[in-house]
C-alpha cells in the first residue's frame, strides 16, 4: 500500500485528500490515513478554509490522530476567536495597538488563550461540525454533523447539537476499555489488514 506521498486515496476522486500529505502548518499535526472530504471547496486548503484563526502568536496547534474520518465543512476554531471576557470590554483594542498607542508586544491580550485542539485516533467529525479551541476529543468518538463541540468529549462517546451533548456511548464499557488497549491503529499496516474482518464486522474478541 502507497502512502508515504498519496495525496488522494481513491482513483478519480478529487473530493477526498489524505490530511497529512497536504498540510503544511508546523501547528497542524496529523495522523496517518486520515482524510478529509470537501465536495464544496478544493480539499487540499483545509488549512485555509477549515482551520480558523490559528495565528502563529498562539503557539496552540491542532492535533489530529490516524485513521479519523473528517466531513465536508467541518471547522476547527482557535483562540483568537475568543475575544477576551476579563477586560470591561470585548474590543479587541490590543490588536489596532497603534491606532491606540498600545505596546505591540501584548496583541494576544485581545483574546483568552483556550489551548490546543486535539482529535484522537479513528475520530469521525461530521458535516459541518464546529470545534472550538481546547477541546479534547477521545479516540472512536463520533461528532454529530453541525455540532458544535464546546467540551471536551470521552472515548466512544456521540455527540450532538448546540452546544454539543452526549447522545449515547457507542459501545459497553468493556469493550471500550479494550479497544483503547488494544490501540488497533497503532498495528503494522499488514495486522491491520490481516484483522480487517473482524474490525469491519466489530468483533473485538478477534482482535486480542
Amino acid at each position: 500500500m502507497a502512502f508515504e506521498n498519496t495525496i488522494y486515496p481513491r482513483k478519480g476522486d478529487r473530493e477526498v485528500v489524505y490530511l497529512k500529505n497536504v498540510v503544511k502548518n508546523p501547528n497542524i499535526m496529523v495522523g496517518d490515513y486520515t482524510f478529509y472530504n470537501d465536495f464544496v471547496s478544493d480539499p487540499t486548503e483545509f488549512e485555509k478554509n477549515n482551520v480558523l484563526y490559528h495565528y502563529p502568536v498562539n503557539h496552540d496547534r491542532l492535533v489530529i490522530g490516524k485513521f479519523c474520518s473528517i466531513a465536508c465543512g467541518a471547522k476547527f476554531i482557535f483562540t483568537s476567536a475568543n475575544h477576551t471576557m476579563q477586560s470591561l470590554s470585548t474590543y479587541v483594542f490590543p490588536i489596532f495597538f497603534e491606532e491606540w498607542g498600545l505596546d505591540g508586544k501584548n496583541v494576544a491580550d485581545a483574546w483568552d488563550n483556550k489551548g490546543d485542539i486535539v482529535i484522537g485516533n479513528d475520530v469521525w467529525v461530521g458535516y459541518e461540525a464546529v470545534i472550538l479551541s481546547g477541546v479534547h476529543i477521545g479516540d472512536g468518538a463520533i461528532i454529530g454533523a453541525r455540532a458544535v463541540v464546546t467540551k471536551d468529549v470521552p472515548p466512544y462517546t456521540i455527540v450532538g447539537g448546540v452546544p454539543a451533548k452526549e447522545i449515547r456511548k457507542r459501545f459497553s464499557p468493556e469493550t471500550t476499555e479494550k479497544l483503547q488497549q488494544i490501540r488497533w491503529w497503532d498495528w503494522s499496516i499488514e495486522k491491520i489488514q490481516e484483522h480487517l474482518p473482524e474490525i469491519i464486522d466489530g468483533k473485538i474478541d478477534g482482535l486480542e
